[in-house]
């Protein structure tokens, strides 16, 4: 099954420029698999169908670690595909892309950086999203490894920015990467948990839903099991109409 929506993804965009200015091919594990061009799926396990992309008060910008975009794994990309206003950008240390120091000053939003609160200072700790008048939440969420996006959290033009501090509710399910305590989330994962903080609890469901389809199915096509789309995420998605 394919997709048959237009709308953009940020992350595959950020993926082609990737590749584009790669001097060599990324080698991901499975990189012979023939995979679906969007959801980076095993063909036959393609979790296109399943995507219902919703409108959002909030807006996204996944900060993603060079070799983000490139990983099949990445669930930053489901966010996009949910949610197509995000943005996203590459990071770099020293010399961040203009346009994002841009989209961080654009006065029509109110940048926080989604991040555990017991790594910043207090001052800057906040439990609820920011809701000032006449901006737009811009959610600022660190895609990498946890030991990266440590690092990237310290660049010196996220200083000063609002943290939005989450606390996982329950275990991850992501199980297609390992993470170094249990407790860690996939970054849709973060995405639906602040969805929910912000009120958006449709859009926390729908993207919550089509991360466990992606999971489901990438992990199907890896063991070369059944490709299954009988189960409750699938069937939610499924009660959604797609706007003509």
């Amino acid at each position: 099954m394919t997709s048959n929506h237009p709308y953009p993804n940020a992350v595959l965009a950020l993926r082609q420029q990737r590749i584009a200015l790669s001097t060599r091919p990324f080698a991901a594990r499975g990189a012979t698999v023939e995979r679906c061009l969007r959801c980076q799926i095993a063909r036959n396990y393609c979790c296109c169908a399943w995507a219902r992309p919703q409108t959002s008060n909030v807006r996204f910008c996944l900060l993603m670690h060079p070799k983000e975009p490139l990983k099949p794994t990445n669930t930053g990309r489901l966010i996009a595909e949910i949610l197509p206003d995000s943005v996203a950008f590459s990071w770099h240390r020293t010399e961040p892309e203009p346009a994002l120091l841009a989209l961080l000053k654009d006065p029509q939003y109110q940048p926080m950086l989604v991040f555990p609160g017991q790594y910043s200072e207090p001052e800057r700790v906040h439990e609820k999203v920011l809701q000032s008048e006449g901006k737009t939440p811009l959610l600022i969420l660190l895609d990498a490894t946890w030991k990266q996006a440590r690092k990237m959290f310290q660049s010196d033009y996220l200083t000063g920015i609002p943290v939005l501090s989450i606390t996982p509710e329950a275990l991850s399910r992501y199980r297609l990467r390992s993470a170094a305590h249990e407790h860690q989330l996939a970054t849709a994962e973060v995405a639906a948990q602040v969805l929910a903080l912000a009120g958006e609890t449709d859009n926390a469901n729908v993207l919550d839903a089509f991360f466990q389809v992606f999971s489901q199915r990438y992990f199907a096509g890896k063991m070369k099991k059944p490709a299954v789309s009988d189960s409750e995420p699938f069937q939610y998605l499924e009660s959604i109409t797609l706007p003509r």
